[in-house]
């Protein structure tokens, strides 16, 4: 299977498997993230430069704590304003897209790519992979993992530890494994931002 063969076989999902071209393409990409996950706190542009070599698009003002764990990189977009904290893994055989204004707790886990049941196709190293789109605003919670071909729609939450085998509507706050929404997000929220207590409230 040539690479481009390998590429045609994802976009069309069907079964696939490694290449050549393609691991030497991680093993390029590794590098690079492995520069940024020992570089210093203070080296902000160096990591900044750095993003923007391993991913296919990121805008202004994007922040990632390390650590990072990446496969391919420039299947990833990012959007301006995005948050992303510490632990972030990407399983990017396929395209991953972030969109603007995207806070994401520690630990999560995006994944495009799965395995056949079948353990004797299974044993074979076969490989299919589904896109996975996080619309602008939304807001992913600690340890969730988002399975592949999967929407979270606009300005949506992810409760934290939540695994995503459906899409997520925007405005519409989910958790659980399988997670399942709760609630559209309403006027409620306006006024309280945890609980009973309110953005109006003054300290006593």
């Amino acid at each position: 299977m040539t690479e481009q063969e390998r590429q045609k076989r994802i976009a069309s999902g069907y079964l696939w498997k490694d290449t050549d071209e393609y691991l030497e393409h991680q093993a390029r990409v590794k590098d690079l993230m492995y520069e940024f996950n020992m570089s210093r706190p203070s080296e902000i542009e160096k990591r900044h430069a750095l993003m923007k070599q391993m991913f296919g698009f990121v805008g202004s003002n994007v922040w990632i704590n390390q650590p990072l764990t990446l496969a391919v990189g420039s299947t990833v977009t990012i959007g301006e304003g995005t948050y992303i904290n510490s632990g972030l893994t990407l399983i990017d055989d396929y395209t991953i897209s972030i969109g603007k204004g995207c806070l994401f707790g520690t630990g999560v886990t995006l994944c495009t790519t799965g395995h056949p049941i079948d353990p004797e196709e299974r044993a074979k190293c076969s490989m299919y992979s589904f896109p996975i789109t996080i619309e602008d605003g939304a807001w992913i919670g600690a340890g969730a993992i988002i399975l592949p071909g999967i929407t979270i729609g606009k300005y949506a939450v992810v409760g934290a530890g939540s695994v995503v085998t459906k899409d997520v509507p925007e405005y519409t706050i989910a958790a659980g494994n399988p997670c399942r929404p709760i609630r559209k997000i309403s006027e409620h929220d306006k006024e309280y931002y945890w609980k009973n207590r309110r953005f109006d409230e003054q300290i006593p």
